[in-house]
C-alpha cells in the first residue's frame, strides 16, 4: 500500500514520532515515579495501543464508554471518571474500573455503595487555580461544575477515601508554571492527601514539548509525593499524541473573492473541530513563511466560517495538490461526525518499517446507520 493510492481525507499516524514522545513519558516515569494513564477523551484510537500499553499503565476516561475501551482495548488501570454519572452508568462500569472518581460529593454520597469493595473511590477537586490559555477550557473559570471547590469542601469526606483527582492544565507548557500550581495544592490540601493513597494530578501536563525540561518536572513530582505519601498519577492526551498525525486533504477548487481559498475535501466542523471551537488555525507542512502566494484554506462544508487557516505558499496551489494538515491527532478521530454527509477520514498508521496499516475506514452505511435504523420484513 502506497500513500500516493490512498483517497483523501485520512489521517495518518506515524509510529516513529508516536514512541518518541513514548520514550519521554518512559523517562518521567522513571525519573519521578508517577504512573500515566492515558486520556481517551483525547485520543481513542486503538489500533495503534500495542504501540502505547508497553510505555503507560492504563486508561482514563470521561465517560461509560471510554470506560469500557480502555478495559477492553488497553488493559492495565482503568480509571473510571465522568462530570455526572447516572446509576446505570455506575452499575456498568464499578466492575470493570481499578478506580472511580466522582465529581461531587452529592455523586460520591449517592453511589459510592455500588462502587465500594470493587474499586478505589476517588473525589475531583477544584483547588480554584489553574493553566489554560482560554476560558473554554478553563477547569478554574467562573461557575466551574468541574470538581468540589476547595472551600467547599466536607473535610469529613478524606476519612473514607482512597484518592483525589485534580485537573487544572490545559497544554501547559511552562514547568515553573505547573509546580506553581503543584505547591499552591500542597498547601490548600496537605493535611487532607496525607490521609490518601493516591492523587491524580489530571492531564494537560505538555511534557514532550520540544525544550520542556522533564527532569524539572519529575523532580518536583517526586517530592511532592514522597512529602504526601501518595502514589501520582498524570492523566496524558496531547502529550502522547501531539505531532505524530496529519490529516491529507486535496485541493478540490480553488475560488477567489479578494483573496484565494482552496477549498479542500475536509471540514474542521467535521473532521478537526477544535480548530473551529477554540479558533485556533491549522498548519500546513507544505506552507511557507516567506511564501508569495496567500491562500485561504477552506472547507467543503456549508458553514461560512469554516476554514482551517490562512497561509502562503512558495508556488501557487493546483487543483488535485494533495496538503497534510499537521498535528491532527488528538481531538479529532474522537470528535468525527457526518456534518454535511461528508465522507469521514479514513484511519492509517505508517509502521516504523515503512508499511502502512489500515485502522478503519468509513463509508456510506455508516453515515446512514448513525442516523436511523429500521428492519425489513
Amino acid at each position: 500500500m502506497q500513500k500516493n493510492d490512498l483517497k483523501t481525507p485520512y489521517f495518518m499516524i506515524d509510529e516513529s514520532k508516536l514512541v518518541a514522545n513514548l520514550e519521554k513519558a518512559k523517562l518521567l516515569k522513571e525519573l519521578s515515579g508517577v504512573k500515566l494513564v492515558l486520556a481517551l477523551k483525547c485520543f481513542s484510537t486503538w489500533g495503534v495501543f500495542d504501540l502505547i500499553k508497553p510505555y503507560l499503565d492504563g486508561t482514563t476516561s470521561s465517560g461509560p464508554y471510554e470506560v469500557k475501551l480502555g478495559y477492553e482495548t488497553f488493559g492495565g488501570e482503568t480509571h473510571a471518571y465522568s462530570v455526572g454519572y447516572s446509576e446505570d452508568d455506575v452499575k456498568d462500569v464499578a466492575e470493570i474500573c481499578d478506580k472511580m472518581i466522582f465529581n461531587s460529593q452529592n455523586q460520591l454520597a449517592a453511589y459510592r455503595h455500588l462502587v465500594e469493595g470493587k474499586a478505589s473511590l476517588g473525589l475531583r477537586l477544584n483547588p480554584g487555580v489553574s493553566y489554560a490559555g482560554q476560558d473554554l477550557a478553563n477547569p478554574a473559570r467562573q461557575y466551574s461544575r468541574l470538581g468540589v471547590q476547595w472551600d467547599h469542601i466536607d473535610t469529613a469526606v478524606f476519612d473514607n477515601l482512597d484518592g483525589v483527582m485534580f485537573h487544572m492544565n490545559c497544554e501547559n507548557k511552562d514547568e515553573d508554571a505547573f509546580i506553581r500550581l503543584l505547591n499552591d495544592i500542597s498547601d490548600k490540601f496537605g493535611k487532607h492527601l496525607d490521609k490518601l493513597d493516591w492523587v491524580s494530578l489530571g492531564g494537560g501536563v505538555f511534557f514532550t514539548w520540544p525544550g520542556y525540561n522533564i527532569e524539572k518536572l519529575a523532580a518536583a513530582l517526586k517530592t511532592f509525593s514522597e512529602k504526601h505519601g501518595v502514589q501520582l498519577y498524570l492523566e496524558p492526551g496531547e502529550a502522547i499524541i501531539t505531532k505524530t498525525a496529519d490529516l491529507v486533504v486535496t485541493v478540490v477548487d480553488i475560488v477567489e473573492n479578494e483573496i484565494k481559498t482552496a477549498i479542500v475535501d475536509s471540514a474542521t466542523e467535521a473532521h478537526r473541530l477544535d480548530t473551529l471551537i477554540y479558533d485556533e488555525p491549522a498548519s500546513i507542512a507544505e506552507a511557507s513563511e516567506q511564501g508569495a502566494h496567500q491562500y485561504v484554506i477552506g472547507s467543503c462544508s456549508c458553514l461560512a466560517g469554516d476554514q482551517f487557516c490562512v497561509t502562503q505558499f512558495d508556488e501557487p496551489l493546483k487543483i488535485g495538490q494533495r496538503l497534510h494538515i499537521t498535528d491532527s491527532a488528538g481531538y479529532t478521530m474522537v470528535k468525527l461526525n457526518w456534518f454535511n454527509g461528508l465522507k469521514m477520514p479514513s484511519i492509517y498508521c505508517e509502521r516504523a518499517n515503512g508499511e502502512i496499516e489500515k485502522l478503519n475506514e468509513f463509508g456510506y452505511d455508516d453515515f446512514k446507520r448513525s442516523l436511523s435504523q429500521w428492519s425489513v420484513s
